[in-house]
């Protein structure tokens, strides 16, 4: 390794300053940035601002089991090494730590000499990992396309979608409301694309503060700024030969969004305070909540890097607008809750099945997960029954069957009245533009779907100005 290389980062979870420094020596000379906590308490918001390659994890602290943060910090980064430090070896915790998804499980050693060959192993296992087989076999099994519960055909356009950006190496951004699994739809391409073996940073670009993201993203030198008392590489040399997530990218601010439009057209940029070019070969997938086209319109977002990131838009649908999904997602969540927490297994009743079939799930498939984890917790007897309901849903009003299509919002007459050529004018464009991206833009199909023909489609998108990147 050539000297002051970065490999990455690493975060130590022990029980203070002492117990860091018997890593902090050995990884920060094989050229890791360092990370060290010493509550449990600091760890998890510590990891929602950086990403880690190593981690090693105290299995207790101030008596106190970590299992629940090894757990969550693992799930937060799947492919994170993680070693499990002990003041004396058990075969029984041992086990106990690898089903959590621990690499490793040795006992805390008290000099840097003793901390060298466990390093050594999490670094040939890192190695083994991206050198192809077991990381993939181990990731793509939590995140394959199979694996995102969904039968509709809302679903199913979404995962067609996918398997084609896969191969290929464009960007993707990826549009939604809160809550209805575009993070997932980032993994699931990563995972299947000729990059599966090199890193996927994600970066909820909304949860940084903004005086800290351009740092975050792009690294800083020593100097650059009160507080950088060492360099520091960003997000996009973390994920170098990889694939970076941008995450709520529509909350950058206008000078981020200038840097990362020169990282889309050139493939560099600089560190914070930095002079020297760095070169970036690494896939951009990013997601939104917003309507870009909106932002691009009132100049709160860069029309040049809208097109630059909506190379290849795949939206994916709320849970309102894919009802017939929630039964699959309430038996994968029951199943996947009993799994991992160990709770009982639930059977829901089908009066149940029927408000959560008319709830409109403002929150989407994370409200529906959040509050089935609730009600498998509260639940008296093996089946989760009308008064397991939160008040919101108990009190709900009989509704439309399950099968009746909902009225989008946006076709409803609103109290003042509405211009009728412009509505259907609009209603009109937005069925195009959705019948074209469900076929790739193959015109034929779109008409077909349409019911119209190819030519009379043709003149509507030219009449109407559709172009391929809306």
């Amino acid at each position: 390794m050539k000297k002051n290389e970065n490999r990455g980062a690493a975060l130590v979870v022990d029980e203070g300053p002492d117990r860091f420094s018997v890593w902090q020596e050995a990884l920060v000379e094989r050229g890791f940035n360092f990370h060290g906590v010493a509550s449990p308490d600091e760890a998890v918001p510590m990891a929602d601002q950086h990403y880690f390659d190593l981690m090693f994890v105290r299995e207790t602290i101030a008596g106190r089991p970590t299992d629940e943060l090894l757990a969550r910090l693992l799930d937060m980064m799947p492919e994170s090494v993680a070693t499990v430090l002990a003041d004396d070896e058990s075969v029984d915790r041992a086990v106990r730590a690898m089903r959590l998804g621990a690499f490793n499980y040795i006992r805390a050693p008290r000099r840097k000499e003793e901390a060298l060959g466990p390093l050594e192993e999490a670094l040939e296992y890192r190695r083994l990992r991206r050198d192809g087989a077991l990381r993939r076999r181990q990731l793509n099994q939590k995140y394959d396309v199979d694996n995102i519960v969904g039968a509709s055909q809302a679903m199913q356009d979404v995962f067609r979608l996918i398997h084609k950006v896969a191969r290929a190496d464009s960007t993707v951004l990826i549009l939604g409301e809160s809550g209805t699994g575009k993070e997932l739809v980032a993994r699931a391409i990563h995972h299947q694309s000729r990059r599966a073996d090199r890193p996927l940073v994600p970066v909820n670009c909304g949860a940084i503060p903004e005086d800290l993201l351009e740092s975050e993203l792009f690294g800083h030198e020593k100097g650059a700024f009160t507080g950088a008392i060492k360099t520091r590489a960003g997000r996009f040399e973390l994920a170098e030969g990889g694939t970076i997530f941008l995450d709520e990218v529509g909350d950058m601010s206008p000078q981020l969004q200038v840097k990362l439009l020169r990282v889309l057209q050139e493939h560099q940029f600089e560190r914070v305070g930095g002079g020297k070019t760095i070169d970036a070969d690494i896939r951009v997938l990013a997601a939104t909540n917003r309507d870009l086209r909106e932002m691009v319109a009132t100049g709160r977002f860069r029309e040049d890097l809208y097109y630059r990131l909506n190379v290849v838009p795949i939206r994916v649908p709320p849970l309102r607008q894919r009802r017939s999904d929630i039964p699959l997602l309430c038996g994968h969540f029951i199943q996947r809750l009993s799994r991992q927490k160990g709770l009982e297994p639930r059977t829901i009743h089908p009066e149940v099945m029927g408000r959560l079939m008319r709830y409109a799930w403002p929150g989407n498939v994370r409200e529906l997960e959040n509050m089935l984890e609730r009600m498998c917790i509260l639940a008296d007897g093996e089946v989760i029954g009308l008064d397991d309901l939160p008040v919101r849903l108990a009190a709900l009003e009989p509704g439309p069957p399950p099968d009746e299509p909902e009225r989008p919002a946006e076709h409803q007459l609103p109290l003042d009245g509405l211009d009728f050529n412009e509505a259907v004018d609009s209603f009109e464009r937005a069925l195009i533009v959705q019948a074209l991206e469900r076929t790739n833009w193959v015109k034929n199909q779109a008409a077909a779907l349409l019911r119209l023909n190819r030519t009379t489609l043709v003149e509507k998108i030219k009449k109407k100005g559709i172009k391929c990147d809306e």
